[in-house]
């Protein structure tokens, strides 16, 4: 596929034990399944070709020969087509039987991988009927063909660098140190396993967990087969489980019992990124062979989530747990710098998103340190575009949150500033940032004369954007939401409001208030400057900070990944012209980020020099708008 992608499928066949024949028959059937649906990476459960539980008939002469029948039937059914093909066999290998992985594609056996780790505990007998695989390395004649049949195998995309596959077979997952660990070493940015785990209680949640942090701690993708219930039920049952995990996420699974496919995308020029950015990877010293396969970069056909909002994850239950982690994050570490300064906290409070959660935040933090909050000094500045609802808001929230507010008009001050500096009262930029610049200095100030520390409330998305005023809602003493994405700025407001009954009516009221700096006038009190009508929806922002600035892809792929996300509310000028715009402001603003307040890091970005973020002011956003086209 395009862009890196590769369309991998976890499959469980039905299975007859020990009826080769009839199991070919099937696994032809999937192989041909899967072409239709584009699938490029196929992996069969262990033993698919016999079956798992074939016993003492694993060392029949009978057995023996319909597998090589079997394999040769399988090899030629491959013929023409796109998957490259991993099926679980037994092999004979210079008099001894192997529990192997076969490697098929287009016809030709690309190579044998044996199984290293043979469980012979509990209900496993697998040492009775195998030998293990490890250090065992030579050719093999198979269907015809010479292969090569080791452990120490990288089958290579001839086209695309990024995409290495290496596998192990099931136990081989369980042990102290897996295969995987030196393939990934070795380069393999997808890594498959194809097992036959029985089922027992609480073992799933077990192989789900082993699997994610294997993904994550390798920096790869994971397709795991396993065997499905029409093996033997004498002793144990297998549930057919199968599941595709990336970077520790996993992003395919079928429920336990269901036989078929599990299908989905594996973003290899990601994870290849992220080893990069990471580097921590150090080169395996054993030497695999690489052997190259055929992989298709002009299909794209993506099944796999894409969600609107990367920042906010969309379980519901899983948005609860991080909304209360990430204000555990701002407010502990708040509470710690004031607790060390030994001031108390100053802020702002406009009536908007950021001040509010920044105000909340505050709170968490007071009681934390178990100090009083009426010392909390809250400072609401109301100026030319000040509207009613805000102001409102503002009243309202200090009134239910216990605290003092302080109402300083700012009109006065910037009519006579503006005019000090001859401006001609034009409502341009220099207009609106002697406000923001006004309220700031207010803030310093009372800061300075009452023992102080100004807490910022400017967002992620607006110090990616650029959207603040350089030297006013940009500067603070301490920046609380900084690392916080304007999308996930809504959820835990929305998070406060369902947990606090005494908060909910004022912060929905300020959830469904439009976003708006509030420097041009208000027209019969009514909000006039509104900032998504100026610079783009917050949503496409946030998603472009995502995809472009943490994981580094270029802008056409972030553009299809967009066109799927959001298709059927934005069409693809509109995207592409957001696009454009989050490009020009992101480099255009880099002074702004080389002089960030401090302000903890809650995510996987952070724009802050001292953090994941440097990056020259002179740099030149050229080659990304001309790659968007």
């Amino acid at each position: 596929m395009k862009y890196g992608f590769v369309k991998v499928a976890a499959v469980t066949p039905n299975v007859v034990v020990a009826d080769s024949s009839a199991n070919t028959i099937e696994i032809i059937k999937l192989i041909n399944q899967a072409n239709n649906y584009g699938v490029e990476v196929l992996v069969f459960p262990e033993l698919s070709v016999t079956g798992y539980t074939c016993g003492e008939l694993f060392l029949s002469n009978v057995l023996k020969h319909s597998v090589n029948s079997s394999l040769n039937k399988i090899c030629k059914a491959s013929i023409g087509k796109r998957s490259i093909i991993f099926l679980g066999s037994p092999i004979w290998y210079e008099s001894k039987l192997y529990s192997c992985v076969v490697v098929f594609q287009n016809g030709k056996i690309l190579g044998i991988i044996p199984k290293t780790a043979l469980p012979t505990y509990s209900e496993f007998y697998e040492l009775r009927y195998f030998t293990s695989g490890k250090n065992v390395s030579g050719l093999i004649n198979l269907c015809g063909q010479t292969s090569l049949f080791s452990t120490d195998i990288l089958f290579s995309a001839k086209n695309d660098d990024n995409v290495k596959i290496a596998a192990e077979i099931c136990e081989d997952m369980f042990i102290v140190y897996p295969p995987s660990n030196r393939h990934a070493q070795a380069g393999a940015t997808i890594i498959v396993n194809l097992s036959a785990s029985n089922e027992l209680v609480g073992k799933s949640d077990y192989r789900k967990t082993l699997i994610k942090s294997q993904s994550g701690r390798l920096l790869c993708g994971y397709v795991y087969a396993s065997a499905g219930s029409d093996e033997s039920v004498s002793d144990m049952i297998f549930s057919a489980h199968r599941i595709i995990a990336e970077n520790g996420e996993i992003i395919s699974e079928n429920n336990l019992f269901e036989k078929g496919f599990t299908i989905s995308e594996i973003d290899a020029q990601r994870l290849s990124y992220e080893r990069r950015r990471l580097n921590v990877f150090e080169n395996n010293s054993r030497k695999y062979t690489i052997i190259k396969f055929d992989f298709d970069k002009t299909s794209i056909d993506l099944t796999r989530h894409i969600s609107q909002f990367p920042f906010v994850p969309y379980n519901l239950e899983s948005v609860s747990a991080r909304a209360e982690l990430v204000l555990q994050m701002q407010s502990v570490a708040l509470a710690n710098r004031l607790k060390l300064t030994k001031l108390d906290a100053v802020i702002g409070i406009s009536g908007g998103l950021d001040s509010t959660l920044a105000l909340l935040v505050v709170m968490r933090s007071y009681k934390i340190l178990d100090w009083d909050k009426r010392n909390i000094i809250a400072v609401t500045m109301p100026g030319p575009g000040t509207s009613k609802q805000t102001m409102k808001n503002v009243l309202k929230l200090a009134s239910n949150l216990g605290v003092k507010i302080r109402k300083i008009s700012i009109n006065d001050a910037v009519v006579n500033h503006l005019a000090d500096i001859s401006h001609k009262g034009t409502k341009d930029v220099t207009y609106e940032n002697a406000q923001a610049r006004e309220r700031m200095q207010i803030l310093m100030d009372i800061a300075n004369a009452e023992n102080g520390l100004v807490v910022g409330t400017s967002d992620l998305s607006e110090n990616a954007l650029g959207w603040c005023t350089y030297n006013g809602d940009h500067i603070s003493m301490y920046a609380v939401n900084s690392s916080i994405p304007k999308t996930l700025v809504k959820y835990l407001v929305s998070y406060e409001a369902n947990r606090v009954i005494n908060y909910k009516n004022v912060l929905t009221d300020i959830l469904n208030t439009e976003i708006s700096p509030e420097l041009i006038p208000s027209q019969n009190g009514n909000i006039t400057q509104l900032t998504e009508n100026i610079i783009g929806p917050y949503e496409l922002h946030d998603f472009f900070l995502y995809y472009t600035v943490r994981f580094g892809q270029q802008l056409d792929k972030t553009l299809m990944l967009a066109e799927k996300a959001f298709k059927g509310k934005y069409n693809k000028d509109a995207i592409t012209k957001y696009l454009k715009i989050f490009i020009k402001r992101f480099f255009a603003n880099q002074f702004k980020r080389n002089c960030m307040p401090d302000g903890i890091k809650v995510g996987t970005i952070s724009l802050s020099p001292r953090g994941d973020w440097r990056m020259a002011t002179e740099s030149s956003a050229k080659e990304w708008l001309e790659s968007i086209k």
